[in-house]
């Protein structure tokens, strides 16, 4: 089974990117860090027990690495939106195999003393143009939702926007229950999540 784990915002840059979420919601976003494998960096948002969000982006200081990016993040053009959310299990090589092609292979990664293994395509575009959950399992016991500061915002709803929507929930083969996500129809592919801030309810897309 899967577990919403959190929301991607993609950006060309980490400013833009953090500049546009704080905007948006208008809290503080706390400090990430990098992925030295995929050259990118982060900034992160609690949003309650085991969900949080993150503003990623290509680290213009970093090496490139010599395969895609995750998130599709090699093509991203734009203003910051809502590229993509992730899911969590508790066996990702198990849930891979039972994925549809395309979901991704299993990498490793490490970021300070969070540990954690990642279902990456080889394009790095995930199945649906993204609308597909990349799928991540924890190591060690940590998850960043219980170590960044609780600012009072809360996830209150994620829709995944999608042509193909029945589609896309066939992939997920009732491997997601959580009543707040809801895949649906819509012209383009496209993510929505309503978040309820200090200052009240507010929509990221």
């Amino acid at each position: 089974m899967f577990e919403l784990d959190h929301i991607a915002v993609a950006a060309e840059t980490l400013a833009e990117g953090v500049a546009a979420v704080e905007a948006a919601l208008g809290v503080e976003l706390a400090a990430g860090g990098q992925h030295d494998r995929m050259g990118t960096h982060n900034r992160l948002l609690s949003l309650g027990e085991g969900v949080y969000l993150e503003v990623i982006a290509i680290n213009p200081e970093a090496p490139a690495p010599d395969h895609p990016r995750w998130f599709d993040l090699d093509r991203f053009a734009g203003a910051p939106r809502l590229s993509n959310w992730i899911v969590r299990c508790d066996d990702l090589e198990r849930e891979l195999a039972a994925s549809m092609d395309g979901a991704g292979q299993a990498m490793a990664f490490q970021r300070g003393e969070l540990q954690w293994s990642m279902g990456v395509p080889e394009d790095g575009v995930l199945p649906f143009d993204g609308a597909h959950p990349a799928l991540i399992e924890w190591h060690g016991g940590r998850h960043p939702s219980v170590v960044l500061p609780d600012v009072g915002c809360r996830l209150v709803s994620l829709q995944v926007i999608h042509p193909e929507a029945p589609a896309v929930r066939a992939a997920l083969n009732g491997r997601l229950t959580d009543p707040r996500v809801a895949v649906v129809a819509g012209e383009a592919p496209a993510f929505r999540a309503e978040i309820q801030t200090p200052a009240g309810l507010c929509v990221l897309t």
